[in-house]
């Protein structure tokens, strides 16, 4: 789990697919319904952490704060938001040199703290690493007519454009062909 709080660019993802877990993004479905659901979704994304019963509650609601702070698009309310959440993690933060000599935040968790805190504390150093990194133009919502995601986009080029390239993005790429198909007359 370190490395995650070594990485804004992961911490960043995983931020993200937290978010987009909620069940407003899936049409009423959660995707994080149980603790079975919470430890496949951790254990998915390198976080080595055991979940327990009252671990769901609480993850549920940083993710409900998660989503306020990405739902922001000034760079100020993005950092104080982020601020709070590694406020709630509470362990030491700081900016330290990668391997190139950038600066980038990291973080270390207290050793008691709960998932719940370690999620929040590790989401908001990826929120202020992407925002320091990339800026708050990266905080972006899906492009999908019939998503209500949101991401951050920590691609190289920044031209993403959905939260779920692979559910969202091959879905908009369907309709896309299939109206050109019925513009055309083929069936």
């Amino acid at each position: 789990m370190q490395a995650l709080f070594d990485d804004y660019v992961a911490a960043a993802g995983l931020a993200t697919e937290l978010v987009n877990t909620a069940p407003g993004v899936w049409h009423g479905e959660d995707q994080l319904p149980d603790t079975a659901a919470l430890a496949a979704f951790l254990a998915e994304h390198g976080v080595a952490l055991r979940v327990g019963a009252d671990d769901l509650a609480a993850v549920h609601d940083v993710r409900a704060r998660l989503r306020s702070v990405l739902d922001e698009r000034d760079a100020d309310a993005i950092a104080a938001g982020a601020a709070a959440l590694v406020a709630r993690g509470i362990g030491t933060v700081g900016l330290e040199a990668d391997e190139r000599g950038r600066q980038q935040w990291c973080a270390q968790p207290r050793p008691d703290a709960a998932l719940a805190g370690r999620l929040a504390l590790l989401a908001g150093v990826g929120v202020l690493g992407a925002l320091r990194a990339l800026g708050p133009e990266r905080f972006r919502d899906c492009a999908s007519d019939t998503c209500s995601g949101v991401f951050i986009d920590t691609s190289r080029p920044g031209r993403r454009r959905y939260c779920m390239p692979d559910l969202c993005g091959n879905r908009a790429n369907v309709a896309a062909y299939r109206a050109r198909q019925r513009s055309r007359g083929t069936p």
